[in-house]
């Protein structure tokens, strides 16, 4: 099967730092593949440069079978982009919003109105079309991008945060709205995200990178299965410390055979977990 996105040893560099290292991975067809790393380890690089928005540096990238480099038009036809930053425009209507991007995509009038129609439906914003953006919540605005980004109808989408700053109930919302494009319209995502139960929740494999570098990928059961699948904990002044046990059971007989157990406690490892041990730093 032909990975629908494929990094090859790709750098980039700004200002003589390397943002992003020697960065390999392939992501498959209808997969949800999730990109994690503190501030600053590249994720939003390398969405920019999977979405033909910055330039490699070295290295090759190939999205729906087409060259960022060489063949860049053609990749923006095949994916969708929903970026952190709010961009719709305030001052238009959600339809004209929706409107524009049509037209930029060229799609012919009478397909891009029942497009229109049929996504502003599907994120619930069917009844909002013809108010200004700016009078819109958080979430409303979010799953316009959504709508927008769908409109040509990618086979690709790339999300960059696409729930930051929302409360529970929209961002939960929203990870609905996520499954049933992938389960519906077999589409294939590309998600980064602060947030580790969206990832647990939504993702069928994870990667996790730092300061530029993939440090490791794997679904959610072979990281565990990988660092250990059960952990002791132990308070130690006003932190805890943390051992990674294969499993649960064995993090049972660890602690069962402690003279002391005050402040000594056991559970089932989580990414939170894999993520701070492998990078020494909570997800920010």
């Amino acid at each position: 099967m032909v990975a629908a996105v494929s990094l090859q040893n790709v750098h980039k560099v700004y200002n003589n730092i390397c943002v992003v290292n020697d960065l390999s991975l392939a992501i498959e067809p209808g997969e949800i593949f999730g990109l994690l790393g503190p501030n600053g380890a590249g994720k939003s690089t390398t969405i920019r440069m999977l979405t033909t928005l910055a330039q490699q540096t070295q290295g090759d990238i190939v999205v729906a079978g087409y060259d960022v480099s060489r063949q860049p038009t053609e990749v923006r036809r095949q994916i969708g982009v929903v970026l952190q930053q709010v961009s719709v425009d305030a001052d238009m209507t959600v339809w004209e919003n929706m409107e524009f991007h049509g037209r930029m995509h060229h799609l012919p009038a009478a397909r891009r109105q029942a497009e229109i129609r049929r996504w502003l439906a599907y994120v619930g914003l069917s009844d909002r079309a013809n108010d200004k953006a700016k009078t819109l919540s958080g979430g409303m605005k979010r799953r316009l991008q959504i709508a927008r980004a769908l409109l040509h109808q990618p086979s690709i989408l790339f999300l960059d945060e696409p729930t930051v700053g929302l409360d529970p109930q929209t961002r939960r919302r929203l990870w609905e709205i996520i499954l049933e494009l992938n389960r519906e319209h077999k589409m294939t995502m590309l998600l980064t995200t602060h947030y580790m139960e969206e990832v647990e929740y939504l993702c069928d494999r994870i990667g996790i990178m730092d300061k530029g570098v993939l440090i490791e990928s794997g679904t959610l059961g072979e990281l565990r299965q990988k660092h250990g699948e059960g952990i002791v904990m132990k308070q130690k002044g006003d932190r805890w410390e943390y051992l990674f046990f294969p499993s649960l059971a064995a993090a049972n007989q660890y602690l069962d055979q402690q003279p002391d157990k005050t402040g000594m406690m056991t559970r089932p490892a989580n990414l939170e977990d894999i993520f701070v041990e492998l990078t020494g730093r909570n997800l920010d």
